[in-house]
């Protein structure tokens, strides 16, 4: 290590701590001395909190009073590269430091000193007594070739109870070592099991093979028809990753994939990787963030989160599904997983690749542009068939005003049902109703504290605000006008669907896939490997359905309402639209039996219903981006939303039009301003929402214009003002 990097005991340090404060705080080194990068405990007025060793302290204060760092936790220190990539994220997403710092920290037990746990092995002796229930303890720990195991594990794993090998750790047979609790994860074999590919994946697989192999960065979109083997073709780069002795990660957009993927994983490297998202323990989640710093974790599969592990080596980034929207986070720091990658892959000389079948705009125009590769897989693997994809006018349909599933999509459900195949019933809804209405006074029951209508979900018999969270009981009687069984609920979720579904296919097994009908990410895993394994009929579900779910059986998706997603004035809603009808009617003949897709329309004419049911993905992007690039606005123009909000109306109309009347900042760089206007939600948990959007070209500064312009205003106490770079919604 070089000197510059190390400081010894009272040497002057700059800290950034996980604190919301503006600046780096100055503190003596401890004994020892500490690590540029370290991670380290530092007192806070009466309180100790976790930070970073950022560099040299900046000695403007008066040395006798400035306190001691009080330890050096035991974690490999922060890299140069990660304390840029955090520096950088944060200027692009004018995010405080502070609040990028907290990314980077959330695991919990950082601050605990090593602990430790029991475990067991084979031991040096054999009892001279072995009954059947001892032979079963040692034959596990034989089968397994000397593993250590927990005691709760190994009598699990022999089917005894725990006093069993106990005994046999008082006669010798069993050793009991102490052990530290995180340990490394398994070793993965880059050669255990590759599996045969067809020469487009072949091709596409060696061209990802050798773009690892240059150890510079580059960006590679991997688009593929659904079914095509994007994964199996991804996992060769994994593996060529691996064998240069680099870390990987990939990112998975919904926890329900993780289960599915994980067994690939293991099938074809032989382990389990490590595994970074809210559905793991929290013992977990310490273990992963440790070991990934000790590069004792070969690969991570993990949501957007996972980007800010400290990875000793990161070699390759895989973002699965590129396109999914739930790479965005929308609270907190506001930042783009998929533009992150590709930044701490830049950083680092690392690689990334985008895979979907329906990429985004901005991956397809920067692959367009050259900026970056392009590798294609235009045939599903094996046997498996695209599916037929057709349109139910539903202008030719007579339905009574209680159904949502025509005649046709009945019969064709039907038809599927009786030849013993499975169908699926999509609808991007959750809850039974999105509107309960009074019929005597017309009322609609909206949150007490948002401006949003309630949703009725009878399966659990409330009412749930969709913005908050809050809930409340299904009234009786009608809390504007005192009307009693006057409430109706108006229009479909998925729970009326399923309802319905029940009523027209009596004889079916309806499972209905919906997030938040589960408990846990556990429960919905198990839902899911059910109905794979063909523990249901006819599927009901959200948008949950359409990501990556391998359902060999299911030959037919009906769409209740194709046109759902085209309402509204959001300018990524045909683009959005496109992608999720084109990824939930791939679910559909995935296997050897052909599948078909029908879509209820009243639009089938409409540009997005023709581009979807022809096919001509290439069409739809260029037709796209030349509406945009005409527009001026992304990927071919830039955009900030900035949202204030507070408990007091006034105020915050008031400190709007007050940024508004002094925008010199922006027209200096001839960005527009747009608002003040009411956020289209306006109230959300009480407090009152106030949007501006600021408009500017591709080539501008923005963040600069930005942070002079809002750096001229004081704002109130009560008065929270978030700015989001690259807004993905509009609410």
């Amino acid at each position: 290590m070089e000197t510059s990097d190390f400081f010894d005991e009272g040497d002057l340090v700059a800290v950034l701590t996980t604190q919301p404060l503006d600046r780096l705080l100055d503190y003596k080194a401890p004994e020892g001395g500490c690590a540029l990068g370290a991670f380290v405990e530092v007192p806070l007025g009466p309180r100790k909190v976790i930070g970073v060793v950022w560099g040299k302290g900046r000695g403007d204060y008066d040395y006798a009073k400035i306190r001691s760092v009080i330890r050096v936790l035991d974690a490999a220190p922060m890299r140069e590269e990660m304390r840029l990539f955090l520096t950088r994220a944060a200027d692009y997403t004018l995010t405080p430091m502070p609040a990028m710092l907290r990314l980077a920290t959330r695991a919990p037990g950082l601050g605990d000193p090593p602990s430790m746990r029991k475990i067991y092995r084979l031991g040096s002796s054999m009892p001279d007594r072995l009954t059947d229930a001892r032979a079963r303890v040692l034959q596990v720990l034989r089968d397994y070739g000397g593993l250590s195991f927990t005691l709760k594990e190994l009598a699990e794993q022999a089917g005894v109870t725990t006093s069993v090998v106990k005994g046999l750790v008082k006669l010798s047979a069993v050793a009991e070592e102490d052990s530290p609790r995180d340990l490394p994860y398994p070793h993965l074999d880059s050669d255990h099991a590759s599996k045969d590919l067809t020469t487009d994946q072949a091709t596409c697989a060696d061209a990802l093979r050798a773009s690892i192999r240059t150890d510079d960065y580059g960006t590679t979109l991997l688009k593929g028809v659904t079914g095509s083997g994007k994964t199996e073709v991804y996992l060769e780069a994994v593996a060529e990753c691996l064998r240069q002795r680099r870390q990987a990660l990939v990112l998975l957009p919904e926890i329900a994939l993780t289960s599915e993927f994980l067994t690939r994983v293991q099938d074809r490297f032989g382990a389990q990787p490590a595994e970074w998202h809210s559905g793991v323990t929290m013992t977990e989640r310490r273990r992963a963030w440790k070991m990934v710093g000790q590069g004792a974790a070969q690969l991570v599969v993990g949501a957007r989160s996972a980007l800010f592990l400290p990875y000793q080596n990161l070699g390759l980034v895989v973002v699965d599904e590129e396109h999914d929207t739930s790479y965005k986070q929308e609270d907190g720091v506001l930042y783009n997983a998929r533009d992150m990658a590709v930044l701490r892959a830049s950083i680092l000389g690392a690689q990334v690749i985008l895979a979907s079948a329906t990429p985004s705009l901005e991956t397809w125009a920067n692959a367009e542009a050259g900026k970056y590769n392009r590798l294609e897989l235009t045939s599903r693997f094996g046997s498996s068939m695209l599916p037929d994809m057709r349109a139910i006018d539903m202008r030719d349909e007579t339905l009574p005003s209680d159904r949502w599933i025509s005649d046709t999509l009945q019969k064709a459900v039907q038809t599927r049902l009786d030849q013993g195949e499975q169908a699926l019933l999509f609808i991007n809804r959750r809850g039974y109703a999105p509107i309960t209405l009074c019929r005597a006074c017309g009322h609609q029951i909206g949150c007490d504290h948002c401006d949003a209508r309630m949703v009725e979900h009878r399966f659990q018999k409330r009412l749930m605000c969709h913005q908050c969270g809050e809930t409340k009981p299904i009234p009786k009687i009608c809390p504007n006008c005192g009307a009693e069984d006057r409430l109706a609920a108006v229009g479909p979720g998925v729970e009326r669907l399923t309802e319905e579904a029940t009523k027209l296919f009596p004889d079916a097994r309806i499972a209905t896939l919906s997030s938040d009908l589960y408990g846990s990410a556990r429960a919905l895993k198990a839902q899911i490997e059910e109905i794979a394994n063909g523990g249901a009929d006819l599927i009901i579900g959200t948008q949950l359905v359409a990501k990556g779910h391998n359902f060999k059986n299911l030959t037919l998706v009906g769409v209740i309402d194709a046109d759902l997603g085209l309402q509204g004035s959001d300018l990524r809603a045909a683009e959005r639209t496109f992608q999720l009808m084109r990824q939930v009617s791939g679910r559909a003949g995935r296997a050897d039996k052909p599948g078909q897709a029908l879509l209820q329309t009243y639009q089938p004419d409409h540009p997005v219903i023709r581009a979807i049911l022809s096919g001509d993905e290439e069409d739809f992007w260029r037709a796209e981006a030349s509406e945009r690039r005409h527009a001026a606005v992304p990927p071919y123009g830039r955009m900030a939303g900035i949202v204030l909000s507070s408990p007091d109306i006034q105020e915050v109309f008031d400190f709007g039009n007050e940024m508004a009347r002094n925008d010199g900042p922006l027209r200096q760089v001839n960005a527009q301003l747009f608002g003040p206007a009411p956020a289209p939600i306006a109230r959300v948990r009480g407090r009152h929402r106030v949007r501006l959007l600021v408009k500017a070209d591709k080539s501008v500064p923005l963040q600069a214009a930005l942070s002079r312009w809002v750096a001229q205003f004081k704002q109130p106490n009560n008065l929270r003002l978030t700015i989001d770079i690259d807004p993905q919604s509009f609410y």
